[in-house]
């Protein structure tokens, strides 16, 4: 029985070293993968040590256990393909031909996720959905578990194809990991379907509008508190260039955790009279999830790394304060805010009703064609099949919210956001120190 728990154990720290390598392949890839992939190589295990350091989770918060129970629910309404065991008892199969057509391909896309309310699988917002929701197990499995929610994250995850399922079968985490990569893989192989997205379909979606600082189409911020990560813990091999150079991203994240504090002295103003992180009306509640996200798991490394303090331009702050306005964020959502509603569709007695998504808002005896559905779109009806769990866009700058089905600007779930959602709530489901290192 010991060497079978030995080995259980060396194939779980395997397969948490490989999915820190997909998180920082797919976030960081763009400017400086190869470099974080070469320190991560001399990574060793280990767990934390000192005084007020908790080496497992603390007591669960009931408000946001049931939150996350809820919001980990939408990644079933979203798969595509064949459905198995799947909780949603009106969503169906779906996509099965997907990649089999008359433009010549032969291509099994019957995976992946509908990015948001429509009938749509977008490439990089699914690589987001599946980057946050692999970074959160990493930081917050454990706790993900303490409240039964880190299998169903992992289902979310499913992967089809051989390498990577056969890896995660022979350590025991099943055969349901990866659901979106195994789109992306499919997806990305075949040459001709690459060419046929970029130039031939292309231009149909090319306006891709303005950047924001941490979402599913700008991930710098994220990037730099994810690399700030090896200044905290290091590397035994790294050199003093090397560590220089790490320390520049570490001194840019604490600019943005400075930023994200109220009561800083460089505080944006990019938020609501009520507090709430606010960029852009599109989905608003990205910006807020995602900055909260890395305020939690900034707050997390500080303690786990017994860092006391951050300064934010002569004013000091405690990782404390960083959990406390990333609380304050999932707090608003969850109810505390101007409309005294919770924006997470089954959350509370007060939440959207018509929330702009295909299969929530169209009866499950209906019958319909793809170019049917207008009828339900401006129907002046609830939607008759609840999207439990789904994180609808948000409100406006002025706290306000119009639960209008047509109103996709606000009353639209996504994926990606849901993603955000999941990992922050997981970072304050209860409390925990994370580990310092997969590899």
């Amino acid at each position: 029985m010991g060497v079978e728990n030995q080995k259980k154990e060396e194939d779980q720290t395997k397969s948490k070293g490989w999915l820190w390598w997909l998180i920082v392949l797919v976030l960081a890839s763009m400017v400086f993968a190869a470099a974080v992939l070469t320190l991560l190589k001399n990574f060793k295990h280990s767990n934390p040590s000192g005084p007020g350091v908790p080496d497992h989770p603390g007591p669960i918060v009931a408000e946001y256990a049931n939150a996350l129970g809820m919001a980990m629910q939408f990644f079933d309404i979203q798969k595509s393909g064949k459905l198995v065991d799947d909780r949603v008892w009106w969503r169906g199969d779906s996509g099965l031909q997907d990649g089999i057509g008359s433009d010549g391909m032969d291509l099994d896309l019957s995976k992946g996720m509908y990015d948001a309310g429509d009938l749509v699988k977008f490439g990089f917002p699914m690589a987001f959905t599946a980057t946050i929701l692999s970074w959160a197990i990493l930081e917050y499995g454990d706790q993900m578990n303490s409240v039964n929610q880190l299998g169903y994250a992992q289902d979310s995850l499913n992967v089809s194809f051989p390498q990577v399922q056969e890896f995660y079968n022979s350590t025991g985490y099943g055969d349901e990991l990866l659901w979106a990569a195994a789109w992306l893989y499919h997806a990305t192989r075949d040459e001709s379907y690459l060419s046929y997205v970029t130039e031939i379909n292309g231009q149909a979606f090319a306006n891709w509008g303005s950047l924001s600082w941490f979402s599913w189409d700008d991930k710098h911020a994220g990037t730099q508190v994810l690399l700030s990560r090896i200044n905290f813990f290091g590397g035994k091999e790294m050199t003093v260039t090397e560590n220089v150079d790490i320390q520049m991203y570490r001194k840019t994240a604490e600019i943005i955790m400075c930023g994200l504090l109220p009561d800083s002295p460089t505080s944006t103003s990019s938020r609501t009279q009520n507090g709430l992180i606010w960029v852009i009306e599109w989905h608003s509640l990205q910006h807020s999830m995602a900055s909260a996200f890395l305020a939690v798991l900034y707050s997390d490394y500080m303690l786990t790394s017994q860092t006391e303090m951050l300064y934010c331009d002569g004013k000091s702050f405690k990782p404390e304060d960083l959990r406390k306005f990333a609380m304050s964020q999932v707090d608003y959502v969850l109810g505390k805010n101007p409309m005294e509603m919770s924006y997470v569709v089954g959350y509370g007695s007060n939440f959207p009703q018509y929330v702009h998504h295909r299969g929530s808002s169209i009866p499950v005896d209906a019958e319909t064609g793809c170019k049917d559905g207008f009828k339900w779109l401006y129907s002046p009806k609830p939607n008759p099949n609840e999207a439990i769990g789904a994180l609808v866009g948000g409100p406006f700058f002025n706290d306000t919210y119009n639960d209008v089905r047509n109103n996709s600007m606000q009353t639209e779930p996504s994926t990606y956001n849901n993603a955000l959602f999941v990992a922050l709530l997981s970072g304050l489901v209860t409390t925990s120190s994370v580990v310092q290192s997969f590899s």
